[in-house]
């Protein structure tokens, strides 16, 4: 396996609260890992931190076996590119125009008819010529999703960073965004790296999916050995059956295991 991404001894806090201790990863080419975990495990502080958007303290990521804590922001621009839960800022724009940011890193602001010609090819990749000319703010929560994708798309990058692309979205959407990031990983040999909390949605469409629990990575590998029993009732605190089809686990959760407080009593 050709290592495209590599995490080492990766630390952050927040003041005095540690958010990442001593992580490592080391990620393939042409892959999508999910990173999974319960909420305040730190899956969205690790894609920030891999795309410095969040500084670290300590440790390392290197792409290609180059360090991006020396790469200029342009640069790190054209290796990496990252999409959001959710758009924070209210584009004004036009789909079309929320597409063609991808491109900055490439010319700045202006651009040429060859940056026009790759935003209409991604926006005809995923299926949204029709709406290039529509207000980003008209659109679906699902459309949003596929438009930011587009966006990343643009970067040309050989990595791109997913941090809950399914979050608040309806099970057709869900399905729909996870097939492009699967077709787009296959096509363009990217790398993806997407934090999601669904399992069943990560071991359908992960090659490799990394656990993590308060701050650390308790298990990764493929999807079938990762998603165990023992590992959902270590990491999640729930009772549950995986079972497999086609080869692909699926989990039925039954039961919280109950908590037990200071004093030895379940809460």
């Amino acid at each position: 396996m050709i290592i495209k991404l590599s995490v080492n001894d990766l630390s952050f806090r927040y003041h005095s609260t540690d958010v990442l201790r001593n992580l490592c990863l080391e990620v393939g080419d042409g892959r999508i890992v999910s990173v999974v975990g319960p909420n305040g495990s730190g899956k969205s502080t690790l894609i920030k931190c891999i795309d410095r958007i969040l500084l670290p303290q300590e440790g390392t990521v290197s792409v290609d076996r180059c360090d991006l804590a020396k790469m200029p922001r342009v640069t790190l621009a054209k290796t990496i590119a990252y999409v959001p839960q959710n758009s924070l800022r209210v584009f004004p724009n036009t789909v079309f125009d929320v597409v063609l940011m991808g491109r900055r890193p490439h010319l700045g602001w202006r651009g040429g008819s060859q940056d026009d010609e790759i935003v209409w090819a991604v926006l005809r990749l995923l299926g949204l010529e029709e709406l290039a000319l529509s207000p980003f703010t008209e659109l679906s929560g699902g459309q949003q999703q596929k438009v930011l994708i587009a966006r990343a798309l643009a970067q040309e990058t050989g990595i791109i960073l997913l941090d809950e692309p399914t979050s608040n979205l309806d099970i057709w959407h869900q399905i729909d965004v996870m097939d492009v990031i699967r077709t787009l990983v296959r096509q363009r040999d990217l790398t993806a790296i997407v934090a999601i909390h669904d399992l069943n949605m990560a071991a359908r469409y992960s090659d490799t999916i990394v656990m993590m629990k308060r701050g650390t990575i308790v298990a990764a590998g493929p999807p079938g050995e990762v998603l165990t029993g023992e590992n959902l009732a270590s990491v999640y605190g729930i009772r549950a059956n995986v079972r497999t089809s086609e080869d692909i686990p699926f989990i039925i959760p039954l039961s919280r295991i109950p908590v037990r407080s200071g004093k030895g009593r379940r809460i």
